[in-house]
């Protein structure tokens, strides 16, 4: 059987947990202008208009793009169209 004190500092230890979950909720705590921007990318992603970051990096490889796997999806989409003019 627990005692009080350690009743309570699992109480105490919940809530920092359920606290600390709460802050890491990234996409809450944006904007809704930017909120909405990442959905309709995510959208034209899904329908097939613009590439996946995946697919990107693969056409990087193909263009023997340096630095590539530290970049992320805009920097290897200007990268990509670089390259290929």
């Amino acid at each position: 059987m627990a005692t009080t004190k350690q009743r309570q500092a699992a109480k105490r230890n919940v809530k920092k947990a359920q606290a600390g979950a709460k802050s890491k909720q990234t996409l809450k705590n944006l904007s809704s202008s930017t909120r909405t921007a990442l959905g309709k990318e995510a959208a034209a992603v899904r329908r097939g208009d613009t590439p996946t970051r995946k697919e990107l990096e693969a056409e990087a490889r193909r263009l023997n793009i340096a630095g590539r796997s530290k970049m992320g999806k805009s920097e290897l989409k200007r990268a990509v169209s670089r390259a290929k003019r």
